[in-house]
């Protein structure tokens, strides 16, 4: 196993409910990708969840790609700061940033890039801590969404947030296999449905 990156950005998201994972995948996600492509000189890695095959080892390779990423983009909706992995996922680049601070190597609060789908009221303290680039008028889900003019405000708000992440980008600190990796501890078994005798 190389001792380097393999994804410049690390999506994280809410899996389940709600319009969130709809508008990554629809919109988000490949917008991002096209730009950052468009804007540097290197092919672009992007990892998001739903590129893990079915039959994967689904923990682990969270936990593999968590940790070789560059960059956390925490896709923010109320659900997110409930949700157990969201929170590993965060929580596992916020200590990066305190490894990294403390030894001097890059800025603190640079490698955590908050953008918020939704809400952001219902949001815990700790995240309103952060500046986050806010996608709330620009939240749709539907595919058809990107036949309406109000996509090319969408796509001109994506351009700002890829500018700052290329910058963002090249601060990243050099790879190092010692990084910690938070991830929630696995659910207890369900009882059984079957009568006991």
């Amino acid at each position: 196993m190389a001792l380097v990156y393999e994804y410049h950005l690390f999506i994280s998201y809410r899996r389940g409910g709600g319009d969130a994972p709809d508008w990554v995948r629809n919109h988000f996600h490949p917008r991002l990708q096209r730009l950052l492509d468009d804007n540097v000189d290197y092919d672009v890695k992007i990892f998001l969840e739903d590129g893990i095959p079915v039959g994967g080892r689904w923990p682990q390779e969270i936990r593999d790609a968590l940790q070789r990423a560059r960059i956390l983009i925490p896709v923010c909706s109320p659900k997110y700061f409930r949700d157990e992995w969201c929170l590993a996922e965060w929580h596992t680049m916020a200590k990066r940033e305190e490894i990294v601070a403390r030894d001097g190597a890059a800025k603190a609060g640079r490698l955590i890039y908050p953008v918020i789908f939704s809400d952001s009221e219902n949001f815990p303290d700790w995240a309103h801590e952060r500046r986050m680039h806010s996608f709330r008028n620009w939240n749709k889900p539907h595919p058809q969404y990107q036949n309406t003019p109000e996509y090319l405000d969408f796509d001109r708000e994506m351009e700002r947030m890829v500018e700052e992440l290329v910058e963002i980008i090249a601060q990243a600190p050099p790879w190092c296999p010692g990084w910690p990796v938070e991830t929630p501890a696995p659910e207890p078994p369900r009882p059984s449905k079957l009568p006991r005798f």
